[in-house]
Parts: C-alpha cells; sequence; structure tokens
C-alpha cells in the first residue's frame, strides 16, 4: 500500500495523466495511421505488449517531423488534465519537488512541463532525432523509458536523488515500479485501464488530479 512516509518528491507520468491525450497515437492520427496503431499503444499500457516491442515500429511508421512534434508540445498543454496545474503548485509549495517521468518524446513534454511549472532537468523522457531539414531520424534506442521496466530504472535513480517518492500514472509500465518498492497511485481520470485499477494500491477514477493532494499531503 502507499507509504504513510511523507514524500519527498512526487513523479507524473504524462499521457493520460498530465495531459489527456497518447502523444504517440496523436502523431499516428496526424499521419493517417491511428487505426494501425492506437492498439499497439493501448496493448502496452495495458501490460499485454512489452514496450519495446512496439516503441521503434510506431515510430519507423510516424517519422515525425520537428513541427509535429513541436505541434503535439502545444496539444499536450491544450488537453491538460483537470487540476494539474493546481497539484503541481501545492506539492511544490509544500517543498516536495516535482518529475515528469515518460516514455514519450522529451521535446514534446518539454513545453507541458514548462506550462505546469516543472523545471526541465525534471523531465525524464525519450529523446528524438531530426536531420538539418527537420525530418525524423531517429530516437535514443538507450534510454531507459523506450522499454519495459524503464520507468523502475529512472524512478530509483530519482530516488536515489530526492528520497522517498510517489509515482502517478494510468498504465501498467507506471505500476512495474512498485516491483523495487517504489510507491504508486492510479489515474484511471482519463483512461480506466482494469488491469491497473485493480492492482493499484491507490486508485483515483475521478477527471481530475486533485485527490493526488489527499494522497500525498494527508
Amino acid at each position: 500500500m502507499v507509504s504513510a512516509t511523507p514524500y519527498d518528491a512526487v513523479l507524473f507520468d504524462c499521457d493520460s495523466t498530465l495531459s489527456a491525450i497518447e502523444g504517440i497515437d496523436e502523431l499516428a492520427r496526424q499521419a493517417g495511421l491511428y487505426d494501425k496503431l492506437a492498439p499497439l499503444t493501448a496493448a502496452a499500457m495495458e501490460g499485454k505488449l512489452s514496450l519495446e516491442a512496439v516503441y521503434r515500429q510506431r515510430l519507423d511508421a510516424i517519422r515525425p517531423t520537428l513541427a509535429a512534434v513541436a505541434a503535439l508540445g502545444e496539444c499536450y498543454i491544450r488537453h491538460v488534465v483537470p487540476g494539474a496545474g493546481e497539484v503541481i503548485a501545492a506539492l511544490q509549495q509544500s517543498g516536495k519537488r516535482v518529475h515528469i517521468v515518460s516514455g514519450g518524446l522529451r521535446q514534446a513534454v518539454l513545453p507541458l512541463a514548462a506550462y505546469l511549472g516543472v523545471a526541465a532537468e525534471n523531465v525524464h523522457a525519450v529523446d528524438i532525432y531530426f536531420d538539418e531539414e527537420g525530418q525524423y531520424r531517429d530516437f535514443d534506442e538507450a534510454s531507459p523509458l523506450a522499454r519495459s521496466g524503464g520507468k523502475t530504472v529512472v524512478c530509483r535513480q530519482v530516488a536515489e536523488r530526492e528520497g522517498n517518492i510517489v509515482l502517478v500514472g494510468d498504465g501498467m509500465t507506471d505500476f512495474e515500479v512498485t516491483e523495487s518498492g517504489v510507491d504508486f497511485i492510479g489515474f484511471g481520470g482519463v483512461v480506466k485501464r482494469e488491469s491497473v485499477r485493480h492492482s493499484a494500491p491507490r486508485y483515483i477514477e475521478d477527471a481530475t488530479l486533485l485527490p493526488v493532494l489527499d494522497y500525498v499531503l494527508a
């Protein structure tokens, strides 16, 4: 269950947690590939497929441009989940550090982080690379966040620096962190994944992130 020890830092997933979209699915929609690729995202988030089994497959199919990734950053902001800004501000005012841990594309997550007041150095996501014309070249395959279990690796690293932490997220790739002793709060305000709802020690069904404060600051 969630620890009664005060948390030093609170970590949030991005897609379907801080923002009500799945970034890779939005890029797939723009490329006319949504029906083909969205089921892969859903399967990975529900723990039915490993993340590494679909990560390159989706990006190589979409081949997002620099402009498309910049537009995705704006889309994240337009679809910010209710209460996200208030929760992050309240946590920071109480002295807790806030991080974003995402398997999404770092260049798209950074604008949302700035909008929510999260420092760039506290954004953990996957870098994407472009050529001189802004065309897709590759992504950072070495990033642990591009494979299953990667959030556990990143959370351990953050915990070494920050102390006692908790992760808030919507998918089984988030719940996996509990295997290393990291506390977890499931969020079903955007997508209710039954596997997460049944597994999470604490689960938020509301369409707002405000209940996070009840668990973290109480």
